[in-house]
Parts: structure tokens; C-alpha cells; sequence
């Protein structure tokens, strides 16, 4: 029967720990090939690679500023938001990793990753134009989950594409660019039906149960701006051979199989996670709980049993698991990436709270009304509208300035104060009263998303090896996604039995959350 290594750690094993094999003067046994650095690339070339993230953020920007407006609009109630959200962190858990693993096996014509960016951003499109035509919540849930699984398919590579392209020393700059772009296209969005309504006289308000006409143009101008932003990138951008990626890091070793110690650790780590999942189902229902709860111990059921599945096909003599791959790289992830880990759990806590509740919060805060079909609630959803692109383009400003701050006080100390400004500008919402001056917390709040959207991958793109990239960037966007899987199934119960119903206060609460993760952010290992 086929055994694991007894005597040796893999190389991510040693990678996690903060080692590096070096190879000793006269060890013939290990030959280090001398570093072939990736050529720099000019800026028109970054902005190119990066572009088609402005169509890809345009699609985000309509999502989280729109989506609760369209649930509540065909009916839903406001502690039902979280459960009908929950195709977002849902789709991104599954689909991020996936096209991460496949994408870094992939090559063709396109090269490895711009085929997922173009059929991502096709079905993208078809989803787009069939969201804001639903005609009840259950028809708004299938678009809304067809929508973040395609837009999840374009979004991942994107990231894994720059780590690829970019020596170390201008992957600050490329990530930083990439957020500017996000922040335009954000911007774009979110100020899309204020425009078409203010400049252009398109109906802001319709009948109870319809989007006004102004909502569902959004959604078709962004499907073609997805589609012209991501064509550009895929066709005035190449790739590099996997081979030659591999060149640039000698001291990045993969792991092929784990260690006996490994195999024992995936065991136990997947019997414990079956574990905790039968035991959140079982206190549901012995509490009888909301059924959002059954969603998180489901979940964690079935990643302990993929555990116990990879063990299993490795002890059958598999040397190639597929995507089963995907839970031995979790095992084997890099000390910096479980430190992310932890901050991001945090930061996504707050921003998927920020996006499900700053429209019913500002409209009965702020506008003193809680009736989706009524004048004042849709002026509050428009005005919110603006903020969301206001604290887009403070982060797309600010991105440009983060690569000089990143090289004088290091990215992890201007993370932290990112993060902070995050918070603080969270907590104004609760504290401004007239809505016109909300504007003030957006600043801090778009400070926040500029360092959240760039310096996590530019550290996390120096911790892994390049055959491994697109796979790491996966698992790394699955600590984004899990803390908003969790808020989607608590948020509901929290808000209505904690909360009193009182919008305002969840976003005190993401305040707290995004507090947590400045602090938590100082314990990354600096880079």
C-alpha cells in the first residue's frame, strides 16, 4: 500500500513555517538555477492588463448598491436580506478556488487566464440583463446567483494575472492600478442611476413591485461596459509560458503529496470540521433557529469530508487529485496568508453589512421612510447611490499614492491605518444626521477599500510559488467570501432580535468589525 514521506517536510510545509531551502556550498545533491527576473512591464501595459477590471467593478458596484433595492422592491423584508444575499459569498467560496486550480493548468491560444476572463464576462452579461426583469424574489434570487457565480469566473484571474506578469518590485503598482480601475468603474456604477435620472430624465420612481426604468438601464449599460472593458484587456494582453513563471522563484517549492505528518493533520482537521458542522445543525435545530444556519454547517460538513476524501485518494496511490487538490494547498497555505486570513474575516463581516444595509439604514435614518415604493426611500437608495461612488473614487485616488506610502512605512503599518479610517468612517453613518454630509465618512470608508482591494495581494503574491498562484489567489478570496457567508446567515436573527430591526445599528456593528481587523492587521508578518 502506498505510504506518505516519513522524514521530510513538503516545500510549502517549510514555506509556511517562514523557511526558504537554500542550497549549502558544495551540495551537488541541489541545484539552484540562477533567477531569471520577469521583464518590467511599461505603465501603458499595466493599465491595458488592468483595464478590464473597470467592466468587472461596474458589475459590483450594480450588485451591492441595487440588489437590496430590487429585493425590497418585489417584497422582501428587511431581515430576509442576508438569506437572499447569500448567493454572493456562496458562489465566490466555490467558484473562486476552481477557476484558480483549472486556470493555472490551463494554456492555449488566449494563454492561461484570459479564457475565464471572457466567458466570465459573456454569461456576466446574459445574467445582467435578466436580473432587473425579475418578476418576484425567487426569480431575482436565480439571476442574482447565476449573476456572482459568472462575475466570480472573470473577477478571480485577474488578480493571479498581475502576480504572473509582475516582478516583485512593481506588484505594489500593478495591484494599485488594478484599484484604480475598480474604483472607476465602481464610481461609474454607483452614480449610474442618479445620472441617467438628474441629467438625463429617466423615471427614478415606478409602481409598487417594478424597478424604475432608470435601475434596469444601469444594468444594461454595465453589461456592455463589462464586455467592451474585458475585450480590451483579453486582446492587448499576454501571457507568459508556465514554464517560464516557475524560473523566477527557485526558492518557492511546491508540494506534490504531504508529509505523514500532513496526511494526520488533514485527517484530523477534516473529522473536526464534520464535526463542528453536525454540531451547528444540531443546536439549529435544537434551538430551532433560522434555517440560514443549516447553510454554514452544510458547508462545513462537506469541506471536513473533502479532507477525508484527498487523505483517502492519496493512500489509494493517486498522484493527481483534481480539484481535491485544492484542500492540501489550504493545508499547506503560507504563514501570511493564515494571518490574512483572520483580518479579512473582519473586513468582509463589515463591508457585506456596509452593502446589504446602507440603503434601508440611510432611508429611515436618514429619509424617515421605510416603503420601498415611496419617493423618499428611492431618493435615500439614489443618494447612497453617490456615496458608494464617492468612496470609489476617494479609493481610486488614494491607490495611487499607496505604492509610495507602501515603500516608506510598509504595507502592513498603511494597511492597518486603512483600516482604521474604515471604521471610523462606518461609525459616521450612525453619527451625521443630515444625509447631505455623509459624504464625510465615505472618505475614511474609500481609504479602507483602496488598501483592501490591493496590498493583501501584492504581500500575498511574494508567499507563493507561480504554479501555484491562481490556486492561492482562490483561497485567498474564500476568507473574503466566509465571513460574509456567516454574516448571511446571522445578520437576519441579529438584526431582528438584537438590533430591534434598526438598520442604523448594523452598521455600527461593521464599524466594529472593521476596528477589529485594523487591529488584527498588525500581526501580519511585514513584507
Amino acid at each position: 500500500m502506498p505510504t506518505f514521506p516519513r522524514d521530510a517536510l513538503t516545500g510549502a510545509d517549510l514555506r509556511s513555517e517562514g523557511q526558504v531551502l537554500q542550497a549549502s556550498e558544495g551540495d551537488a545533491s541541489i541545484s539552484a538555477p540562477a533567477p531569471m527576473r520577469r521583464p518590467r512591464l511599461t505603465i501603458g501595459q499595466i493599465w491595458n492588463m488592468c483595464c478590464g477590471l473597470f467592466g468587472v467593478q461596474i458589475v459590483w458596484g450594480l450588485q451591492n448598491g441595487s440588489t437590496s433595492r430590487i429585493f425590497q422592491t418585489l417584497g422582501a423584508e428587511l431581515d430576509q436580506l442576508p438569506i437572499l444575499w447569500i448567493a454572493a459569498p456562496i458562489t465566490g467560496l466555490l467558484v473562486q478556488p476552481l477557476i484558480g486550480h483549472w486556470s493555472d493548468r490551463t494554456w492555449g491560444p488566449l494563454g492561461r487566464r484570459r479564457p475565464f476572463l471572457l466567458a466570465g464576462s459573456i454569461l456576466t452579461a446574459i445574467a445582467l440583463v435578466a436580473m432587473p426583469n425579475a418578476a418576484s424574489i425567487w426569480t431575482a434570487s436565480l439571476a442574482l446567483w447565476l449573476l456572482t457565480a459568472s462575475i466570480n469566473i472573470a473577477a478571480e484571474p485577474f488578480r493571479a494575472l498581475v502576480a504572473d506578469a509582475l516582478p516583485e518590485d512593481q506588484r505594489t503598482e500593478g495591484f494599485a492600478v488594478q484599484v484604480f480601475f475598480i474604483g472607476s468603474g465602481a464610481v461609474f456604477a454607483s452614480a449610474l442611476p442618479w445620472i441617467l435620472t438628474h441629467w438625463f430624465g429617466v423615471a427614478a420612481t415606478a409602481p409598487p413591485g417594478l424597478l424604475p426604468p432608470s435601475v434596469r438601464l444601469t444594468f444594461y449599460i454595465g453589461a456592455a461596459g463589462l464586455l467592451a472593458a474585458v475585450a480590451w484587456t483579453v486582446f492587448t494582453t499576454s501571457e507568459r509560458p508556465p514554464e517560464s513563471l516557475a524560473a523566477d522563484a527557485p526558492d518557492l517549492i511546491d508540494h506534490m503529496v504531504p508529509s505523514t505528518t500532513g496526511a494526520a493533520t488533514l485527517t484530523r482537521s477534516g473529522l473536526l470540521w464534520m464535526l463542528g458542522g453536525g454540531a451547528i445543525a444540531g443546536f439549529a435545530f435544537a434551538e430551532q433557529l433560522e434555517r440560514e444556519i443549516y447553510v454554514l454547517a452544510t458547508i462545513a460538513f462537506v469541506f471536513g469530508l473533502a479532507q477525508l476524501a484527498a487523505v483517502a485518494m492519496r493512500r489509494g496511490g493517486r498522484h493527481s487529485l483534481g480539484v481535491f487538490e485544492i484542500v492540501e494547498d489550504i493545508l499547506h497555505m503560507p504563514r501570511l496568508l493564515r494571518h490574512l486570513a483572520v483580518v479579512q474575516f473582519f473586513t468582509w463581516t463589515a463591508l457585506f453589512a456596509m452593502w446589504i444595509y446602507t440603503v434601508p439604514a440611510v432611508a429611515e435614518h436618514h429619509y424617515h421612510t421605510a416603503d420601498a415604493s415611496s419617493a423618499a426611500y428611492n431618493a435615500g437608495a439614489d443618494w447612497v447611490g453617490v456615496l458608494f461612488a464617492g468612496y470609489n473614487g476617494v479609493a481610486a485616488i488614494a491607490a495611487l499614492a499607496l505604492p509610495w506610502l507602501a515603500e516608506r512605512i510598509g504595507r502592513r503599518t498603511i494597511y492597518a491605518l486603512s483600516l482604521a479610517l474604515g471604521a471610523l468612517g462606518l461609525a459616521g453613518f450612525m453619527l451625521v444626521d443630515d444625509p447631505y454630509w455623509l459624504w464625510l465618512p465615505t472618505i475614511g470608508i474609500g481609504c479602507a477599500w483602496a488598501a483592501i482591494l490591493s496590498l493583501p495581494y501584492a504581500m500575498l503574491a511574494s508567499a507563493v510559488p507561480p504554479r501555484k498562484m491562481g490556486v492561492y489567489m482562490g483561497i485567498h478570496n474564500m476568507f473574503l467570501v466566509l465571513p460574509q457567508l456567516v454574516a448571511a446567515t446571522v445578520f437576519g436573527a441579529i438584526v431582528h432580535h438584537w438590533l430591534g430591526n434598526q438598520a442604523i445599528l448594523a452598521l455600527g456593528l461593521a464599524a466594529a468589525a472593521m476596528g477589529a481587523a485594523a487591529l488584527t492587521a498588525m500581526t501580519i508578518p511585514d513584507t
